[in-house]
C-alpha cells in the first residue's frame, strides 16, 4: 500500500534541516511521499516584530520551491487554504475524508510530541494516522518517555523503548533517528534581519525569494 507521510509546521522559512529530516523518515519508513504542510496560523506560537511570520502564500511558494526536483517531497496547500487557526486534527481528517491518504504516517519532532496532550482533541489524532516522532542525536530519553501524561495509558511500549502501539486503534508510533543539522528559522530571520548571508541553509531559489521578499528585513 502506498505510504504517505504529513509534515507540518510553520516553515517560516524552511529550510535544509527541514528537508533532510522529510527525507530521512521518507527513507527510514520507505514512503512513497511526504507532504509538508505550511501552517495558515500556528495556534502554539505568535510572531511578535522580532519574530515576523511570513504570510502563507510565501511561505507555501517557498516550499514549493524547495521541494522542486525531487519526487518524494511535495508541497501542500491543505492549511493555508484554509486559512485561520491550523489544526492538525484538522488536517488530518481532510487528508483521509478526501482520501489523499488512507492512514498517513504524521511526522513530528520528539519536543513537539512531549506537548501532544496540549494540542486539539489529542486523542482523535491515533486514529487518523501512525506517527513518526524525530529525533536528534543526543536527545534524551527515548519513545516512552515522550508520551505526554494524558496519553501514556493509551499505548503499549515496545521492549526498547523506540516503537509503540496504540491499544485502541493498533495504530503504530515509531522513533527516527534523524541527523543534527544546526540550522533554525529563527537564526534564518535574523541573518536576514542583519544583512548576512543565508546561502546554504535554505535551497538557492528559496534564498532568492527571501532576500527579493523583504518579509524579514529590518
Amino acid at each position: 500500500m502506498t505510504r504517505i507521510g504529513v509534515l507540518g509546521g510553520t516553515f517560516n522559512p524552511i529550510h535544509l534541516g527541514h528537508l533532510r529530516a522529510a527525507e530521512e523518515v521518507a527513507e527510514a519508513l520507505d514512503l512513497s511521499r511526504v507532504l509538508l504542510v505550511p501552517s495558515a496560523q500556528p495556534p502554539h506560537k505568535s510572531a511578535g516584530a522580532g519574530s515576523p511570520l511570513a504570510p502563507g502564500t510565501l511561505r507555501l511558494a517557498w516550499v514549493e520551491a524547495a521541494c522542486a526536483g525531487n519526487p518524494r517531497l511535495a508541497a501542500s496547500d491543505l492549511e493555508v487554504a484554509r486559512g485561520g487557526a491550523s489544526y492538525t486534527v484538522d488536517t488530518l481528517r481532510a487528508l483521509v475524508e478526501t482520501g489523499a491518504a488512507a492512514r498517513p504516517v504524521f511526522i513530528i519532532g520528539s519536543d513537539a510530541f512531549t506537548e501532544l496532550g496540549s494540542w486539539r482533541e489529542p486523542k482523535q489524532l491515533f486514529p487518523l494516522a501512525d506517527f513518526a516522532v524525530m529525533a536528534r542525536p543526543g536527545t534524551p530519553g527515548h519513545l516512552g518517555d515522550w508520551i505526554p501524561d494524558s496519553l501514556r495509558a493509551d499505548f503499549e511500549i515496545a521492549p526498547g523503548g523506540d516503537a509503540a502501539r496504540h491499544r485502541a486503534t493498533g495504530g503504530s508510533v515509531r522513533a527516527i533517528a534523524i541527523p543534527a543539522l544546526a540550522i533554525s528559522s529563527s537564526e534564518i530571520r535574523e541573518r536576514v534581519r542583519r544583512g548576512r548571508s543565508i546561502r546554504y541553509l535554505v535551497p538557492e531559489a528559496v534564498r532568492r525569494d527571501i532576500e527579493a521578499s523583504g518579509v524579514y528585513a529590518s
